[in-house]
């Protein structure tokens, strides 16, 4: 598994702990012991930090985020799409039931402490969604291993080449 180093997310993921660290302790001088709260960096920020993350590593074009819904952008060659995912808690990555699927599925887990990304997944799209069940609604998670397993499926030639 590759690893990208991210050394300019590292005050973000300090702002998050110092947030963190203020809230839990008025909880705490509230007599709210058992509610802590956790400020995950998930969701839209860590989607966005993983489209950055395959713009600048793998050279993905990214589209108008309302253009198609499934596909992110392209790969350099301008034709082949690309779907970007991203998680900062160690999940799988969610898929919804779209009528357009992309070509080729780049994820990615962001390891904010340690301040680098980890490619979970790279290669077509299918590997990955073919662990899925035919028909779903609303979306539906694989998990890490399952996402594991289906990187572990893809031939080499079949990855997007990294940049850097």
């Amino acid at each position: 598994m590759k690893e990208i180093a991210l050394p300019h997310i590292r005050g973000l993921f300090e702002a998050r702990n110092a947030l963190r660290s203020h809230y839990n302790h008025i909880l705490r001088q509230r007599h709210c012991d058992k509610v802590k709260l956790h400020f995950t960096l998930d969701g839209n920020l860590v989607g966005d930090i993983g489209e950055g993350i395959a713009a600048e590593y793998f050279g993905i074009i990214l589209v108008d985020t309302k253009s198609t819904m499934g596909i992110d952008g392209y790969a350099p060659d301008g034709v082949t799409t690309v779907q970007v995912k991203a998680t900062g808690t160690g999940r799988g990555p969610a898929f919804r039931k779209t009528e357009v699927r992309a070509d080729y599925l780049l994820f990615f887990e962001i390891d904010f402490e340690k301040s680098i990304a980890r490619i979970i997944f790279n290669g077509p799209e299918f590997y990955a969604t073919s662990k899925l069940p035919p028909e779903f609604k609303n979306q539906r998670m694989l998990s890490p291993k399952a996402i594991r397993e289906a990187n572990a499926k893809v031939p080499d030639k079949a990855r997007l080449p990294l940049l850097k």
